[in-house]
């Protein structure tokens, strides 16, 4: 559409041009165009696509048939790029063919197709801009919905332009939000006016006029068609009975109206068209005759402007298709699909085919529901969840025998669950639970009402429906059960103070089924598998105290491995803290990150993102954690799954910026805004939401982080009662963390008894375990509140165990320490050697509260303080090229930074162009020779750095 014919678009094409020449200069663009039904933003989508006529353009429309069937939207985007497919990496290129059916392979998760979809999409550019448009966004079926978000939120530096059309959201949570948007309004009054007139028939009065312009609000389509529905007397007089029916609805039933008013052929002719989701005339033609409808009966819908027919069908506007589909008969929409499937191939489209004959049936139909749970089958295979559980929830409508019907529902369940959609799962099961099922559906089912507890709500209100199923898979699956026990304890355990009797509840209940006599054998609790193993410890714990669990601790974590127990992942995060191994700490969630990344487990990877930033923040790691955690939430904006809060918080509380903007952006949320991104609004609104949701464990990671941030800001008697709040309560790994913070704080607001009380509270956990992050810990704590003759001794202790970790941020804590003590003591050259590594740690680390804290004391040594230009990364570089900086430094290359940062290759070398611009480099070579881009020291054994 020329740009001319476009009325009082004069902002929307300038943006759109804007937006193209954008891309043709080697950017890459985002765009939603947003309004209601009619507003003029396909209009809009033809008039961009008409201006990139010189680039190369393809398009995808969603279709509201088709909401069920997976990638439907995102093949016809990548369809006619699909020359371009050997150019990605294996991986990729196996995720992408198998999620089309072009081959078969491993069900490949969200994340990888997102990254393969991106990679095409750049090396399509390579060539020529590229221009991606998407009609229709709100009906785009889920993986494609899924994708293309993703895709849209990688786009950088790779000449592609990707725009969206979409109706105002729903209920949320919207998925194109946070994207760039255009809101597309009602024409200016002056465009309404002439646009109305244009299509009036004769005089009218003005207070029509009037009123059918305040009713439209500019709207072109309801500008266009209400006025057909009005007789002569109503325009000339104003006659007729005032309307609150929604503007949609209105334009909707004025072409419902006009369809009833064609001939019986055409009316069933459109019909078709309008369930036939993807416009192939051919196929419609050969459904026509199947349904004795000739040729000539398109002409009156084209005539009266509703639909045409040429290379492929186009509908006036999708209301039309709307109103053509939700008008039919249900005999006469069940014979067009009847008519569908049977010209549709079934070798080539059997899901499509499957779907029609699903549709066309009336009543029970094996043969029908066995094709549907077949289609389920090859959804699975491709990673459509969501498309799956259609298909087996419509295979039980249609099947007559009650345990097969049982089984498909049971199915969908599981599959439902999979897709992420935890609200449906509880009425599948307990349709499938009315048909007979064996003992072993019946403890998959009984498992999966326990998962989606534990999903839903990870906390108190979960322990007693948990402990109810683990109950009764004791007898059916006594793996299950063992699992579905160790979930009820992480509810308790997650409740913490707000479930202590559920946690005590939890743990008999699990002991009682661990137990075996004489007469009877050992529950399921006494597995020797990852779950019954942790079960054992959890119990230990619980009953017996840190020192009795100890030895279990270690032998759970021997059983639990990244990529097969995904579920026991966090509670091994925790028991790494309670044998105090720095080195299985860093390197269990390493590789738990590394494994998420490889399956692109979009479920696993936000939270092992997270796992692995508070790793590295106890390593002094900050700038990577941050990118880790932004990352998370990058991805959880896409993938569902909201990252762990903690991190984040903990993240503000070291970086001590009690009132000024953190680091970390949150700037692209409004939650996020409201709450404020200070340190001290990051954790108060943790520990606000971890009231809210009687989550205890959280509210004392909360705690923990206000004592870190004011220790480090030197407000102690804030820092002590943080601590002691955060240590009231036995919580696994914040316990010890929080003790830590307690002995400081006590120590230095005056309150020895306090701080000896914790260090000998502390001693209880570093005395069962011999290691050096234990010994350390146990020796600062020793230093602070023991003997004064011995505070020296330990404090060279504490300092010397902690250098042989990898904990940087612990050593440096020591070092303050230390040297803080040795300046009161009047040994000012001895205090310098510790405050002065210290101070320089803490600097590149961004730990501001910390550093100023060894600044002060270094100047009342005598010592002059260096100006530093920035924490963590020089001033020229972004957070972004700060991290690609770091992973193009550590050996990796393009594509593998790419899969890492879920960027396109194109983008991360433009990325580096700019990097070794501002760095003063020219090669790999001389970013790896020059200072770390990120400032942090070499790791002292000489070892290369390790990935994130």
């Amino acid at each position: 559409m020329a740009g001319d014919q476009l009325r009082g678009r004069r902002r929307e094409r300038e943006t759109l041009d804007r937006l193209l020449r954008d891309v043709r200069s080697g950017q890459s663009r985002v765009l939603v165009l947003r309004g209601e039904a009619g507003v003029g933003k396909t209009a809009l989508l033809d008039y961009l696509v008409e201006q990139a006529r010189a680039g190369r353009v393809v398009a995808a429309a969603g279709v509201e048939p088709e909401t069920e069937l997976a990638y439907s939207a995102l093949q016809q985007v990548c369809a006619p790029l699909l020359g371009h497919l050997d150019r990605l990496p294996e991986p990729q290129r196996d995720a992408l063919a198998t999620a089309f059916g072009l081959s078969a392979g491993r069900p490949p998760e969200a994340l990888i197709v997102g990254l393969a979809v991106l990679g095409l999409l750049a090396e399509a550019a390579t060539e020529r801009p590229l221009l991606c448009v998407v009609d229709d966004a709100q009906w785009l079926d889920r993986m494609s919905e899924v994708v293309l978000v993703f895709v849209a939120r990688r786009l950088d530096a790779e000449s592609v332009a990707l725009v969206f059309a979409a109706r105002d959201p729903g209920t949320p949570p919207d998925p194109l939000g946070g994207l760039p948007e255009l809101r597309v309004g009602g024409l200016p009054d002056a465009d309404a006016r002439a646009l109305l007139d244009s299509v009036l028939p004769g005089p009218i009065d003005a207070r029509v006029r009037d009123r059918i312009l305040a009713e439209t609000r500019g709207n072109p389509l309801a500008l266009l068609e209400l006025p057909r529905d009005l007789t002569p007397a109503e325009l000339a007089f104003g006659f007729g009975v005032p309307t609150t029916t929604p503007l949609q609805d209105r334009v909707e039933d004025g072409f419902r109206r006009r369809i009833a008013a064609l001939p019986g052929d055409t009316r069933r002719l459109l019909l078709a068209a309008a369930v036939e989701p993807i416009g192939d005339v051919p196929l419609l033609w050969r459904a026509a005759a199947v349904l004795g409808i000739a040729p000539a009966a398109a002409v009156p819908a084209e005539t009266a402007g509703l639909v045409e027919f040429g290379a492929r069908v186009g509908f006036r506007h999708p209301l039309v298709r709307s109103a053509a589909w939700r008008a039919a008969d249900p005999a006469e929409l069940r014979a067009v699909h009847a008519a569908l499937a049977e010209v549709t191939d079934a070798e080539q489209d059997p899901d499509r085919r499957a779907w029609h004959r699903a549709h066309a049936a009336v009543g029970p139909n094996e043969e029908v529901a066995a094709e549907l749970e077949r289609s389920a089958d090859r959804a699975l295979a491709r990673g459509g969840r969501a498309a799956a559980a259609a298909f087996l929830e419509r295979a039980a409508e249609l099947t007559l025998d009650s345990a097969t019907r049982a089984a498909r529902t049971l199915a969908a369940a599981q599959a439902r669950f999979a897709s992420g959609a935890f609200g449906a799962v509880p009425g599948l099961l307990s349709a499938a639970e009315m048909g007979p099922l064996d003992p072993v559906q019946r403890a998959v089912a009984e498992r999966l009402r326990a998962r989606v507890a534990f999903a839903v709500n990870a906390g108190r209100a979960a322990v007693s429906p948990l402990l109810e199923a683990a109950a009764r898979l004791a007898e059916l699956d006594p793996a299950a059960a063992r699992e579905t026990f160790v979930s009820a304890i992480g509810a308790a355990l997650n409740a913490g103070r707000f479930g202590i009797d559920d946690l005590g509840r939890a743990v008999d209940a699990a002991a009682a089924a661990t137990a075996g006599d004489n007469a009877r054998p050992a529950g399921p609790g006494a597995g020797d598998d990852p779950a019954g193993r942790v079960l054992a410890a959890l119990i230990a714990w619980h009953r017996g105290g840190h020192v009795a669990a100890v030895p279990l601790f270690r032998r759970a974590l021997d059983a639990i491995t990244p990529d097969r127990d995904l579920d026991l992942l966090w509670l091994g995060g925790l028991f790494v803290h309670e044998v105090w191994d720095d080195e299985q700490f860093l390197d269990r969630n390493e590789r738990a990150v590394a494994f998420a990344r490889e399956s692109g487990n979009r479920s696993l990877l936000p939270t092992a993102l997270t796992f692995r930033a508070t790793a590295l923040i106890f390593a002094g790691r900050f700038a990577d954690a941050s990118d880790l955690i932004d990352e998370a939430e990058a991805l959880a904006r896409v993938t569902g799954p909201s990252p762990h809060p903690a991190a984040a918080a903990l993240l503000a509380a070291h970086r001590g910026r009690a009132d000024t903007a953190a680091h970390h952006d949150r700037a692209d949320t409004a939650a996020h805004h409201d709450r404020g991104d200070t340190a001290t609004g990051l954790i108060d609104a943790l520990a606000a939401d971890a009231e809210a949701g009687g989550m205890g464990w959280l509210l004392a990671v909360a705690r923990h982080s206000q004592a870190v941030l004011h220790n480090g800001l030197g407000n102690y008697p804030a820092a002590l009662a943080a601590s002691s709040a955060a240590t009231d309560h036995e919580n696994l790994a914040v316990l010890q963390w929080g003790l830590t913070e307690l002995v400081e704080a006590a120590a230095r607001a005056g309150e020895p008894a306090v701080a000896a009380k914790a260090r000998d509270r502390l001693a209880e956990h570093t005395a069962a375990v011999d290691t050096a992050w234990a010994r350390g810990t146990q020796a600062l704590a020793d230093a602070l509140a023991g003997p004064a003759a011995d505070a020296d001794g330990n404090y060279r202790r504490a300092v010397a165990e902690f250098a042989t970790t990898r904990l940087d941020l612990q050593l440096a804590r020591a070092r303050l320490l230390y040297g803080e003590w040795l300046r009161r003591h009047d040994r000012r050259a001895d205090a310098r050697a510790q405050l002065r590594p210290a101070h320089d740690a803490f600097s590149t680390m961004g730990a501001e509260g910390f550093a100023d804290r060894a600044g002060r004391e270094l100047l009342a040594t005598g010592e002059t303080i260096r100006k530093r230009s920035a924490p963590g990364v020089p001033e020229e570089l972004t957070p972004q090229e700060a991290q690609i900086a770091r992973l193009a430094a550590a050996g990796r290359t393009n594509p593998e930074i790419g899969a890492v940062l879920f960027l396109s290759p194109r983008t991360v070398e433009w990325h580096l162009r700019k990097i070794f611009a501002k760095l003063g480099v020219t090669s790999r070579r001389e970013l790896r020779s020059s200072a770390r881009p990120d400032g942090e020291r070499a790791p002292r054994d000489g070892r290369p750095p390790r990935s994130t």
